[in-house]
């Protein structure tokens, strides 16, 4: 079949591929461009000729049928991961664990500061050019960083003890 035969659309597509034609003329647009959307817009609606035969249409919606099921199945997997690392954690815990990165940062700030003098003007020098969001982004990844740490540490502890 040559390309732009339309041989397989159903007398309805043709008909309905025929009319929009007909509105884009009014509308002001060129001949060639008017049929152009018209078969896309039909294409679009049918996702193409329908005359091809019985397996094609079959084909059609089961593949349509497959993709969703598969789609609906990724998200309650998700939904239920997010239940179960909700459940995890208890408000208590997620506070917790936020005091005690509070303190590990604070900790850790004045330690580093006297060993990099040097590179101590460079930071001053970002930092003023930072914007707040940028810095409290930055403290947050620190924070979270400290909590990773800490719980990686206290897991090798009870592995160790074990």
């Amino acid at each position: 079949m040559p390309r732009g035969d339309k041989s397989a659309y159903t007398d309805k597509q043709k008909r309905q591929a025929e009319h929009i034609e007909e509105s884009e003329r009014e509308r002001g647009a060129s001949e060639g461009t008017a049929e152009r959307i018209a078969w896309a817009t039909v294409n679009k609606q049918d996702g193409g000729g329908k005359r091809s035969g019985s397996a094609r249409k079959a084909t059609k919606t089961v593949a349509r049928k497959t993709t969703a099921k598969k789609a609906s199945a990724s998200k309650a997997s998700a939904k239920k991961v997010a239940k179960k690392t909700a459940a995890k954690k208890t408000p208590a815990k997620k506070a917790a664990t936020r005091k005690t990165a509070a303190k590990k940062v604070v900790k850790k700030a004045p330690a580093k500061a006297p060993a990099k003098k040097a590179a101590a003007g460079k930071a001053t020098q970002k930092s003023a050019s930072r914007s707040t969001a940028a810095k409290k982004a930055a403290k947050t990844r620190a924070a979270k960083k400290a909590v990773r740490k800490t719980a990686a540490k206290k897991a090798a502890r009870t592995r160790a003890g074990s």
